[in-house]
């Protein structure tokens, strides 16, 4: 009895171990991933503000308080666009997201709506029986401006239709390494408060072209650049995330290891001895 749990013990450290060098690479990976994603959401962050800067002197010089871009329309309907991950192994990552969305979905569920960036978003929200009007899977590595508008032209659509009145994004904000945080950003009609954020008045800027004659044009590509600024703080967020899962689940494979090393020669010692006494026993009986 005792040999065959030996055998199911090696048979344990075997898949262990196994299990650990999985963990162990998937680990490296996302490292070297948030490394590179951590680079250039630095740059893009830059990009971020500077085109913040511009659409808040925009407004300022504009002086068009109507723009639908600022104060909105007739409609009381909001969007919600969820940024989840493709794949798994992150952690709460995409639990965290799609708990926030849910919360705010549920505010006011007759006047809400639903897109879905992500593999993982799209199982847990139909778990949740939630429908989706759009869903965007297998996005790049690093999240581009071309997946962003196909992303942010599905939602102005229904925006200049009235068919919402709102747009929300639903993503996870990059801070370092051990913290991210789930937010969710109004991002049209613009938030003059977060625009204005930073920022202290520095005077009147001149436009050329005519202002006028821009302005919406400017505003259309604040609205890209601050998706994209999402997706890509969203993806670095992943990759932080599942570098520490996959740490976490490699430290927990070693504790698993030790204790089964140790019962493992625990029961060979008590085998030894046993095997010892039934030695000596015989030898006794002989004399």
């Amino acid at each position: 009895m005792a040999g065959s749990g030996l055998i199911a013990i090696k048979r344990r450290i075997k898949s262990i171990n196994n299990t650990k060098k999985i963990t162990k690479a998937i680990g490296l990976v996302a490292t070297s991933k948030l490394k590179k994603a951590r680079e250039i959401l630095e740059v893009n962050n830059a990009y971020y503000n500077k085109m913040r800067e511009i659409v808040r002197q925009t407004i300022k010089d504009a002086q068009d308080p109507n723009n639908i871009y600022i104060k909105g329309n007739n409609s009381n309907k909001k969007l919600y666009i969820a940024i989840t991950s493709d794949a798994g192994l992150c952690g709460g990552y995409n639990s965290k997201v799609v708990s926030k969305t849910v919360e705010s979905l549920n505010k006011d569920k007759e006047n809400s709506m639903l897109i879905i960036v992500g593999q993982k978003g799209r199982a847990y929200f139909k778990k949740y029986k939630f429908e989706s009007i759009a869903e965007f899977v297998e996005m790049e590595e690093i999240p581009t401006v071309k997946e962003a508008s196909v992303i942010l032209d599905k939602a102005l659509d229904l925006y200049f239709n009235e068919k919402i009145g709102e747009i929300n994004v639903v993503y996870t904000e990059f801070f370092s390494a051990v913290k991210q945080e789930v937010k969710v950003k109004r991002i049209i009609p613009f938030d003059l408060e977060d625009i204005n954020r930073d920022f202290t008045d520095n005077g009147v800027a001149e436009f050329e072209p005519k202002l006028k004659s821009i302005e919406n044009e400017i505003y259309s590509l604040f609205l890209k650049a601050a998706l994209i600024n999402y997706m890509i703080t969203s993806r670095t967020s992943e990759n932080a995330s599942k570098m520490t899962a996959m740490d976490g689940a490699t430290k927990n494979a070693d504790d698993l290891l030790e204790k089964l090393n140790l019962k493992y020669n625990r029961i060979r010692q008590s085998i030894i001895t046993q095997e010892i006494s039934e030695i000596v026993g015989g030898a006794e009986a002989q004399k």
